[in-house]
């Protein structure tokens, strides 16, 4: 009887292959019969066509939620700023592009583009905001803090990503899926640019470890995401943190949040749960008081 190898005899070693050296089996395996060829043989995890099946949807929704976030463990992210906007203001640099465009255009064209134009300053501030948290790049625990986190596309998410480069640090891209095309701005980390196809696991990445929120103008999205946001913390399913709104002037004109609390439909108290920014030093600055960091960025003991 020959002697078992070293490996054999280890305790401690696994005694099944791995699911990875298990698909190289697979694939190695030269024999072709009508049998091995049929879709049914494949492997269940290598089975896109399996997958992708009506029933799989809840494993589905599983793999959204664990690849996420493994990925960010593994990155050691403990905690993130996360930045919602517009995909359409302009940069600074490209606000006169953006009217010269319009000048053909009707009256109401020429409107729009001027109000893009004009909303170039919070491209210029969500990129001084990320920038900032670069620069502190806060360590607690071994982990990095105020990662800046976007959802990966361009304009207010464009500056978010790039500010956070510009500082040498490392930033989240969340995309998702759409119709029409779309792709990471070119300022996300790679490894940290991740993919979605439902809008509800990508909402809870956003949050899952959010310590901060920074929401500028925006459109649908910008809303669904920041009124939800309110909603968590309203109805105590999410522990307060700091919620910055950006952009007074634009948001008392689309919303009118006094008139919401005097209907009685929310508490005047609700409208506390907003702190009003202009700039990314103001933002900067209600992170910092409500977490009492000092101003290297560091918890205050």
């Amino acid at each position: 009887m020959s002697k078992n190898t070293k490996s054999e005899r280890d305790l401690t070693d696994r005694k099944f292959y791995p699911a990875e050296m298990e698909a190289g089996f697979a694939v190695s395996d030269p024999t072709i019969t009508p049998q091995t060829q049929h879709p049914a043989y494949r492997l269940a995890f290598q089975d896109s066509d399996f997958l992708l099946r009506e029933e799989l949807r809840p494993i589905r929704f599983q793999l959204e939620l664990m690849k996420p976030e493994m990925v960010l463990e593994e990155a050691r992210v403990g905690s993130t700023l996360v930045m919602y906007g517009s995909a359409r203001i302009p940069a600074p640099e490209d606000a006169e592009k953006v009217i010269a465009a319009a000048k053909d255009g009707t009256d109401a064209e020429k409107s729009i583009a001027r109000n893009l134009a004009e909303k170039s300053k919070y491209y210029a501030e969500a990129y001084k905001l990320a920038r900032i948290a670069g620069e502190k790049a806060v360590i607690e625990e071994g982990k990095r803090q105020f990662v800046v986190c976007s959802g990966g596309g361009p304009s207010i998410m464009e500056a978010a990503n790039r500010g956070a480069s510009d500082a040498g640090a490392e930033s989240i891209g969340l995309n998702i899926v759409l119709p029409h095309e779309q792709a990471p701005n070119a300022y996300v980390t790679p490894y940290l640019a991740l993919n979605f196809h439902y809008f509800a696991l990508r909402k809870m990445h956003f949050l899952i470890r959010a310590r901060a929120v920074a929401v500028f103008p925006g459109g649908f999205g910008t809303f669904d995401e920041f009124f939800e946001l309110l909603t968590l913390i309203q109805t105590g399913k999410m522990k307060p943190i700091p919620i910055l709104l950006f952009g007074k002037d634009f948001w008392n004109r689309v919303v009118n949040f006094e008139a919401i609390a005097d209907e009685g439909t929310i508490s005047p108290e609700d409208l506390d749960l907003i702190t009003w920014c202009e700039t990314a030093e103001d933002g900067w600055q209600a992170i910092q008081d409500f977490y009492e960091l000092d101003t290297s960025g560091k918890a205050a003991s």
